[in-house]
């Protein structure tokens, strides 16, 4: 194995003694030099053959989750692999295909007297190829150094305070870079590993109560379902053992800080926020701390602003950098609103295909890597997210972030929550757009309010968010042309993050009719 280059790590779905496995095999193909690529086991065929053609590996590691596409893999896109190894511990019909290795056959060849093997480094100290999201496009392998890793575990040691004593169970697969970081943190403070196959809330609820889970990590989703699920269920003791919750993938909004501080109130509750291409968390907040009751309110009703014109903006505050991270803000003029830039040795250190992607390295600006979000950093040194710069909508030559709208929307009273996108305008060049969700009580009405009986209660319209607006002192150009009624989830991906680009392709399709009424 010595020689091998790149692998395949296929995502085994996180089904216990297997995912034991998985941290296994990627320790063990970084020990010996080779780089271990974690697939996304929910990806489409499609998604998993265009990683395939990116990385081209040498051995390609899978279980049962991938039953669906594992044999068409072997007719199109496996030529480089010489060798299959099948996790499972039954025998199954995709582990005889392409005459794959099983850990029963890998344990008999290693039955005799192991050698002594020296640790040895990949190329340029690459530890993990480890791929983006997707929120928008393919995703892109991102090349992960071992520094980057162990400075990302000392990290969330020191912040979050993981230790030997903590009992950890991983919510968030190890194909993302979150869910392996934190694992990695894990294993460095001789922690407890507890695993569950994927995130249904009652399952996770169960094992938590079952081994007295102390951390975990999560994304505003799962929390949200988790809250509901203790909520429900008054016997449910889940929030108790609890000491250490890290919720990354998003920010959380007021009420569900407000809604976790009750439900975890043994718990230390932390917001990270950070990507692939920086090997995880960037800032760190504390937004309950147990041992001080007068944290208890969320840290960004607390933060005080220099300027009321900044506060405006909508900005959500994400916290201070981890100390091995450096941050500055990259703007035009005097605004003090900019791409946020970031530099240190956290940052990756390329994407992996320079012919499929634009290359783009760690060094970037002088160092400096282009996070792609736009934001402020306060006097006290907190960084404030404004928004994404490929999410800007630029209407009538206004530049508008979606967050800003989206943050006086979400307070009103009858909406759960609410995605504002741009769509193409002939005459404003794109017009704003607001997918909003309601809540059960209220009911939507497309004619106009005014002529409804005054005792009618409950009721939402396009007209009345936008008054809504103004009376939040919202710019004219900032509120929404048209609310568009969204019945469903709004798609995420994986790893808990927004997926604008398909809101905005059904945002499109149900507007077409729709044109400016400015």
């Amino acid at each position: 194995m010595f020689g091998l280059q790149y692998y395949i790590f296929s995502h085994t779905g996180l089904l216990l003694c297997l995912s034991g496995s998985y941290l296994e095999w990627l320790l063990a193909v970084a020990f010996v030099g080779g780089i271990p690529a974690p697939l996304n086991y929910r990806w489409s065929f499609e998604e998993v053959q265009t990683a395939l053609e990116v990385l081209r590996p040498v051995m390609f590691v899978f279980d049962e989750s991938c039953d669906i596409w594992y044999s068409a893999l072997q007719k199109n896109s496996l030529s480089s692999v010489r060798w299959n190894v099948y996790l499972g511990d039954s025998p199954s019909p995709v582990s005889q295909i392409g005459n794959a290795l099983t850990t029963e056959i890998l344990k008999k060849k290693t039955s005799g007297v192991f050698p002594i093997f020296d640790y040895r480094w990949a190329p340029e100290g690459i530890a993990l190829i480890c791929f983006t999201s997707g929120t928008t496009g393919k995703p892109k392998g991102v090349t992960i150094t071992h520094t980057a890793l162990i400075i990302q575990s000392l990290a969330k040691i020191a912040i979050v305070g993981y230790n030997a004593d903590d009992i950890y169970l991983h919510t968030a697969p190890l194909c993302h870079i979150g869910g392996i970081s934190s694992g990695m943190a894990m294993l460095m403070v001789g922690a407890c590993h507890v695993f569950v196959p994927k995130f249904e809330v009652k399952s996770v609820a169960d094992v938590v109560e079952q081994h007295q889970v102390s951390s975990l990590i999560t994304v505003p989703t799962m929390m949200a379902d988790l809250i509901s699920f203790i909520r429900n269920h008054k016997t449910v003791r889940v929030g108790e053992s609890l000491t250490k919750i890290l919720n990354g993938g998003g920010t959380l909004s007021i009420e569900l800080c407000r809604d976790a501080s009750r439900v975890f109130h043994n718990a230390k509750l932390l917001s990270a926020y950070g990507m692939t291409e920086t090997c995880s968390s960037l800032t760190f907040m504390t937004f309950y701390e147990p041992k001080n009751e007068k944290s208890a309110e969320p840290l960004q009703m607390n933060v005080e602003v220099s300027s009321d014109s900044i506060n405006q903006m909508g900005s959500v505050c994400v916290g201070k950098p981890a100390p091995h991270v450096e941050l500055r803000i990259s703007s035009e003029g005097s605004s003090p609103i900019g791409r946020i830039l970031t530099r240190g040795p956290h940052v990756m250190l390329k994407y992996f295909n320079p012919v499929l992607v634009k290359p783009t390295s760690g060094s970037g600006d002088h160092g400096w890597l282009d996070t792609g979000d736009i934001g402020w950093i306060s006097d006290s040194g907190d960084l404030w997210l404004t928004g994404r710069s490929k999410d800007r909508i630029k209407s009538g030559g206004e530049n508008i972030y979606p967050e800003e709208v989206e943050a006086i929307l979400s307070k009103h009273p009858g909406v759960v929550r609410v995605v504002v996108v741009g769509i193409p305008d002939a005459r404003l060049s794109e017009m704003v757009i607001c997918c909003v969700q309601i809540k059960e009580k209220w009911t939507w009405i497309d004619q106009d309010w005014n002529h409804l009986s005054a005792r009618m209660e409950f009721l939402l319209s396009t007209e009345i968010l936008q008054n809504y607006c103004r009376q939040k002192n919202l710019t004219r150009f900032k509120i929404p042309k048209v609310f568009l009624l969204w019945r469903k989830p709004f798609p995420v991906t994986s790893s808990g993050k927004l997926r604008r680009d398909e809101i905005k392709r059904e945002a499109m399709s149900k507007g077409q009719s729709l044109s400016s009424k400015l």
